[in-house]
């Protein structure tokens, strides 16, 4: 039986794609569900489909993000980082370096400014789950075209393994997460022949995150569709004792 949850989520880049579905999940499940994104009309749609709030701006903006949780208040239990974008498509000597910097700038910055915020808040209550939706990209050699993408998934996993451990004591467990290979705006130029992964898996581990029943593997890398999630739940202590789920050179 899936899990019944409560409390207050915020999902950002919520308007569309994976986002929007995790929102879908959430609400479905019991929870209150505030959407973030850049397009007002896609998170205002999926707010009044979910019975929850929408919240209009860009991530990567510290005034933005700032006044998101300024809205939220105290009364946060879940912060879903999901905004993130691909890079530019083309030789990287013949990119713009703001064009390629602004890729770090959501995927990296972003989720940094709203766990700083969440922390903060979720600690004065007592704690609270993060889950950082990062990418197959961070350690797999044949990626996506750009050299932008794949770094900053990477730097966004790393960023999360550490952070997992500052916050453990204070009550605040964060995840890890790829979706897989989910068909949406930013990966339909694949074709049609890629394998592509079921959309309802990563709503599906998220629901399973926030419920508090994977606290003990915070920190670690969890794959949406090659994962089974309820398994490693029964070997928590196994996975932690052996490093296992991690991102390592191992010699």
């Amino acid at each position: 039986m899936a899990d019944t949850l409560s409390g207050v989520a915020l999902v950002t880049g919520g308007g569309r794609g994976i986002g929007a579905n995790i929102a879908r999940e959430l609400a479905n499940a019991g929870m209150r569900v505030w959407v973030t994104g850049r397009t007002r009309e896609q998170v205002e749609a999926v707010a009044s489909e979910t019975g929850g709030r929408a919240l209009v701006g860009d991530v990567s903006r510290r005034e933005d993000v700032e006044a998101w949780f300024a809205e939220v208040g105290n009364a946060l239990d879940l912060l879903v980082n999901n905004a993130g974008i691909a890079g530019p498509r083309a030789l990287e000597w013949g990119t713009d370096p703001d064009e390629w910097w602004h890729v770090f700038e959501v995927n990296v910055r972003g989720p940094y400014l709203c766990c700083r915020e969440a922390i903060r808040r979720m600690t004065a209550r007592g704690g609270g789950r993060i889950v950082n939706v990062a990418s197959g990209a961070a350690y797999l050699p044949d990626g996506p075209a750009d050299t932008a993408y794949g770094p900053s998934k990477a730097a966004l996993h790393r960023f999360s393994e550490l952070l997992a451990r500052q916050a453990e004591p204070v009550g605040v467990h964060v995840f890890s997460i790829s979706p897989g290979l989910v068909r949406t705006d930013m990966t339909a130029p694949f074709g049609d022949d890629m394998p592509w992964t079921p959309p309802e898996l990563a709503p599906r581990l998220v629901r399973v995150l926030a419920s508090g029943r994977a606290d003990a593997l915070a920190g670690r890398y969890l794959h949406a569709e090659h994962d089974d999630i309820e398994e490693l739940i029964r070997r928590a202590d196994e996975v932690r004792e052996n490093d296992l789920n991690a991102i390592r050179l191992r010699r």
